[in-house]
């Protein structure tokens, strides 16, 4: 296991074959010098990194307490977090002679920004999504399609992210000889979630370089949401080392924790295995994976990444949750005040800023990490308020 009881590669026969051969590319490429130039490159040139850290003065003003500082993800190409990780292994797969990618989306960023990638380095890209987050993030499936990739509507179980990760490992065990699996958050068998991990931290890296030249300290609080996990171990890893800076995961709570339908993993999961990794998971009364439910499809995962199950496992890392109308509020409340339109996702992690910064001292500093923007989200918030929009 790579992080305590947690992580592991629980697949079997061919996947365990290649996840055995991107285990040993990654060991190989990690330190190579030119790859991680590469690497470097590509964010600086192509993903528009580092991103801005924004100190939000009109709610600092408005909440009171603490110093806000927003770390914009939102503003790289593709418009999240997840361009980071998709350029990495994008680079690894190529580096292996691959020559198609396969992923999972939920929201839909992941696989805007595979299918990007996929166009930027000349290679063929399908994208598995359930049907009801198509349904939802429909702007998201054009914007693959114009890209160029294939995207592949899942119609098991509930037709969400659990389904399309079935559905893009199935696919993926019947085409390795040149295809890679391009998995879009810290979960899975190992490599993965450490492979992820190594491609977002520089999140993290970049809040503590920024932090110190703006404050010249680090931040008390860093905040991100959690559903995979990725864009949150990217803000957190930096800081592990560091007790001072309280780290706070929000996971989403749905229409409440004290109903079914809610995707509160940290908050009421359990140990056991799931798509390869053993970790946090939410199971129903039959000890079966549960059906889980969020008004963002990036955020309604029944399991979480194994090194989320660990820091919890060791207090490290606090983790809460937000429910829909708590997150709405957020994404409005961002937008009328700031000027900026966070994801719904990213607005899950609005709600424990606003809960927290009145009760801090004004010399205190919270940084939440704005994984994205909100375009995608806005028909479905419109919708969630009874506001139907007319093409």
């Amino acid at each position: 296991m790579e992080f305590g009881k947690f992580g592991g590669q629980f697949v079997l026969g061919p996947i365990l074959k290649a996840v055995k051969e991107v285990e040993e590319a990654y060991n190989k490429y990690k330190r190579d010098e030119d790859f991680i130039n590469e690497f470097k490159f590509y964010l600086r040139n192509y993903a528009n990194r580092p991103s801005l850290l924004y100190f939000a003065k009109n709610m600092t003003d408005n909440l009171g307490g603490a110093k806000i500082y927003l770390k914009r993800e939102d503003l790289n190409h593709t418009g999240a977090h997840k361009v980071n990780n998709v350029i990495g292994q994008a680079l690894l797969a190529k580096r292996m002679g691959k020559k198609k990618l396969i992923a999972e989306t939920g929201a839909g960023q992941h696989g805007v920004a595979t299918a990007t990638a996929a166009a930027l380095f000349g290679m063929e890209c399908e994208i598995h999504m359930g049907y009801v987050d198509m349904i939802k993030q429909s702007l998201n499936v054009y914007r693959m399609e114009l890209l160029g990739a294939k995207v592949v509507a899942v119609h098991d179980g509930l037709k969400t992210l659990k389904e399309a990760v079935d559905s893009a490992l199935m696919t993926w065990s019947r085409e390795l000889e040149d295809t890679f699996y391009l998995l879009g958050s810290a979960v899975g068998p190992h490599p993965f979630p450490t492979m992820v991990r190594d491609f977002q931290k520089v999140i993290g890296e970049e809040i503590k370089m920024q932090l110190q030249d703006e404050e010249q300290k680090l931040p008390d609080y860093v905040i991100a949401c959690v559903g995979g996990g990725s864009n949150a171990i990217g803000a957190f890893y930096d800081f592990i080392d560091n007790p001072s800076v309280n780290l706070i995961g929000v996971e989403a709570a749905g229409k409440g924790i004290e109903t079914k339908e809610h995707a509160a993993t940290m908050t009421l999961g359990v140990e056991g295995v799931i798509h390869g990794m053993n970790t946090i998971v939410l199971k129903d009364q039959d000890g079966e994976i549960a059906p889980v439910y969020s008004l963002s499809a990036g955020l309604d995962y029944p399991g979480v990444g194994p090194e989320h199950a660990y820091l919890k496992e060791i207090k490290r890392v606090k983790y809460v949750s937000a429910t829909d109308e708590e997150a709405v509020q957020a994404f409005e409340y961002l937008s009328k005040i700031e000027g900026i339109i966070p994801a719904i996702e990213s607005s899950h992690a609005v709600v424990e800023a606003m809960r927290l910064a009145p009760l801090l001292n004004k010399d205190q500093i919270i940084v939440v990490n704005l994984s994205g923007r909100g375009d995608k989200d806005v028909k479905q918030v419109a919708r969630f308020r009874n506001y139907e929009l007319i093409d």
